[in-house]
Order: structure tokens, then sequence, then C-alpha cells
């Protein structure tokens, strides 16, 4: 599966108002694995930041002066997510304003026309009902390093919601829902389902006669101490069920 982590800085909080994109980030994931690719830029907006909106990013209309305007870069960037997934925290603000960036053009259409979207806000809000979840706030749960994070910048929030992303969906690849983690044998296709016991190669751990010795050893010190042993007491009544009949 090929995924896009992106984000977007602006010049206010709502695309409704007029305002627009500054900065773009994307990095690009494939089978969850950052490839090295991205895309990043800066934004000629032809307006002025709304207030607080210049404070959190550091940048400043004279900086972006001679920056291109999105018409230039909107070929390259469409290019870069075509058919991708794309990972976005709060995926409808970004989305908002991307496709009013593209609406200025005509004819391009929306984003979702091209790709599909992951929220990992709603990720995290099902993840973590009743917490905040901002992408800070996520960083410290999920022992995500964000120290460089001084101000708000696309390609380096882009950069850290990778982590971040990866570490919220981290049991899908435990338990066996990814794809890249699902056997592929007998050249068929992946259908995202488990494969069966007639397909799927286990492996066999054999221990060896010193590794079961120390283990009844153990079992021993533990039923001297405590006058009983679960494990054995376990052990003996799977050994006395009955095999079921399939």
């Amino acid at each position: 599966m090929r995924q896009v982590v992106l984000d977007t800085e602006t010049t206010g909080l709502e695309w409704q108002k007029g305002n627009r994109v500054v900065e773009i980030g994307c990095v690009e994931l494939l089978e969850r694995r950052p490839t090295g690719r991205s895309f990043h830029c800066y934004l000629n907006p032809d307006r002025e930041f709304e207030a607080g909106a210049q404070k959190v990013t550091g940048l400043s209309l004279d900086f972006l002066a001679d920056k291109p305007r999105f018409a230039d870069v909107a070929d390259d960037f469409l290019a870069f997510v075509e058919g991708a997934e794309l990972v976005i925290h709060n995926a409808a603000f970004d989305i908002g304003f991307l496709d009013a960036e593209l609406e200025r053009l005509g004819g391009r259409g929306k984003l979702l026309d091209r790709c599909t979207v992951e929220d990992t806000l709603q990720l995290a809000r099902e993840r973590f009902p009743g917490q905040r979840n901002s992408l800070d706030a996520l960083c410290k749960r999920l022992g995500v390093d964000n120290s460089g994070r001084e101000l708000h910048g696309a390609l380096l929030d882009a950069q850290i919601l990778v982590d971040v992303y990866l570490a919220l969906t981290s049991w899908q690849a435990e338990m066996g829902f990814a794809e890249a983690a699902m056997p592929n044998q007998g050249g068929a296709p992946c259908s995202g389902q488990p494969a069966s016991d007639a397909t799927l190669s286990r492996p066999r751990v054999k221990v060896s006669d010193d590794e079961a010795a120390a283990h009844a050893a153990r079992l021993d010190a533990l039923q001297k101490k405590a006058g009983r042993c679960v494990w054995r007491e376990l052990e003996t009544t799977q050994a006395e069920e009955p095999a079921s009949v399939a």
C-alpha cells in the first residue's frame, strides 16, 4: 500500500473566509515504511495572515513574497499524491483548504477524487476516548520525539505524524491485519483475510532437555512456596479433556 502523510499550514483557520495554504509537507510510505521521498513547498498566499496564525507558523509575508503560488505547484503536488491513501491529522481541515485551492484553478476536481484518507485524529479518538488527542498530546502519550517542534511546520509535522500514525496502528500489524504481514502463497493476491491452517506456515519451537528441566524446577519451587501450582493444574485439566470432534 502506498500512503502519503500530509500536513498544511495556512493563513487562518477557515478556508470559507478566503484563507489560503502557505505550506504543504508530504512524506511517502510504502507498506508502512518511509521511502525517503517527500514533497514540500512554501506558497505565496496573496493575502494577510489572520491574527495568531503567523505566530503559530513563524512564517511572514516577506518570507513568502518570492515563493510560488498554488497554481504553480498544483500539478507536481497532485502527481505526488495521486492514488495514495492520505494520512492526515484532522483531515477535514487540510482537505477543505486543498479543495478550495483546487477549486480556484477550475476543473481540477476534489482531492478525494484522487485519493482516500485516513484521519489520525479519528483513530486517536477511538483508541483514547475522552483524552486530548492533539499531535503534541499523542507524541507524549506514544513516546514520539517532537522536541524540535517549537513552531508548526508542514514538513516537520508530517514527519512527526509518520511516527504517531505507525504507533497508533502498530496493533494492526501485530494482529495480522496489515497486508504486508499477510502470507501470500501460491501466487494468489492477498485478500486481507487470515490464511487457513492449511496454508499458514507456523514456526515450531522445541525446548531442550535442559530448558524443560529448568521449567520443572521453577514449577516445583512455586508449588512449594504457594502450596499449589496453577500451571500444573491447567496442564492436568487440559490433558484430561476429551479431544473435540470436528
